[in-house]
């Protein structure tokens, strides 16, 4: 008699690779923001390395240019590229934008595991300052600040600490309330139990699972920081000299750019910045899926 032997079958595990490409075939908003981003930051390296950043500032080109082989986007009232200028204005906006929002984002996780985790007086303090602080409009407060400061010291810089001054409250709101929660889990409590110290606790066990939701809120920040940046700059509060892209439309708008029929100088920088704006607003909705398991999506 013969004995017949049922092998298991080989199951063979999808790589890290294939899981991300699975996981952005599902979550279609982040992969499109993703790839947007991408383009623009292609678009500005190469531009960097290949283009001569002078011509992003007045009086380099030929004034009133439109769109041709030589000015792609041709040129403005002042003299400069703007197919230049929207190279320096994106690299100078993505600057402001990761500068306040990594700041933000950092005194916000810093203040919000305070609060949460050693409670007390301290949880009191910061959030009733954060309560007393998020109702007032950011906007009034950042046109008050912007607009008491000389405008020959304004900086890329300076807006990046302009704006940064309201950006922390959100993360910290967020991230207390996280770690609130994870305080109380089982494997907190495990790990207390074993003799492991506060800050232990704080980078080994809760830091490493909140990871998604400080890289969701840091992407919210960057987008909060772009879009102050740019009203601000829109109002003529920004560094003037700079080529921002809200500086370069401000400049169209006191030009009568579009009744002068200089139809391209407000065209192109109002459409880098949808798409500046729009990528990053789809990768923080598909960072929230990724954040929240109520709303993630399974296989």
């Amino acid at each position: 008699m013969t004995t017949v032997s049922l092998a298991q079958p080989e199951i063979i595990q999808p790589s890290r690779l294939t899981l991300i490409f699975r996981y952005m075939r599902r979550n279609k908003g982040l992969a499109v923001g993703l790839f947007i981003l991408l383009l623009l930051v292609i678009f500005t390296v190469y531009g960097m390395a290949t283009a001569d950043l002078k011509h992003a500032y007045p009086i380099t080109v030929k004034s009133k240019q439109p769109p041709s082989w030589e000015f792609p986007l041709g040129t403005d009232f002042f003299g400069r590229d703007l197919y230049v200028a929207m190279i320096v204005g994106l690299k100078e906006t993505a600057l402001i934008g990761l500068l306040a929002g990594g700041l933000g984002t950092m005194v916000g996780v810093v203040l919000g595991f305070i609060s949460a985790y050693f409670g007390g007086w301290l949880d009191m303090i910061i959030k009733g300052i954060c309560q007393i602080l998020t109702p007032i409009p950011a906007l009034l407060i950042q046109i008050i600040i912007a607009g008491s400061l000389d405008k020959r010291d304004v900086t890329i810089y300076t807006m990046a600490f302009v704006v940064v001054l309201l950006a922390w409250m959100g993360p910290t709101l967020v991230i207390r309330a996280q770690v609130l929660t994870m305080k109380e889990r089982q494997f907190v409590s495990v790990a207390k139990l074993s003799g492991m110290g506060d800050l232990g606790i704080i980078f080994s066990e809760i830091l490493p699972n909140l990871l998604p939701f400080i890289a969701a809120s840091f992407v919210n920040q960057v987008f909060y920081a772009v879009f102050a940046s740019f009203y601000l700059a829109v109002l003529g509060l920004g560094p003037l000299r700079e080529p921002l892209l809200g500086n370069t439309i401000w400049a169209a708008q006191g030009q009568s750019a579009f009744f002068n029929n200089w139809w391209w100088w407000p065209l192109f920088p109002a459409l880098a910045l949808v798409l500046v704006l729009g990528s990053l607003a789809l990768i923080n909705m598909g960072m929230d899926e990724l954040a929240n398991p109520r709303v993630r999506k399974t296989e």
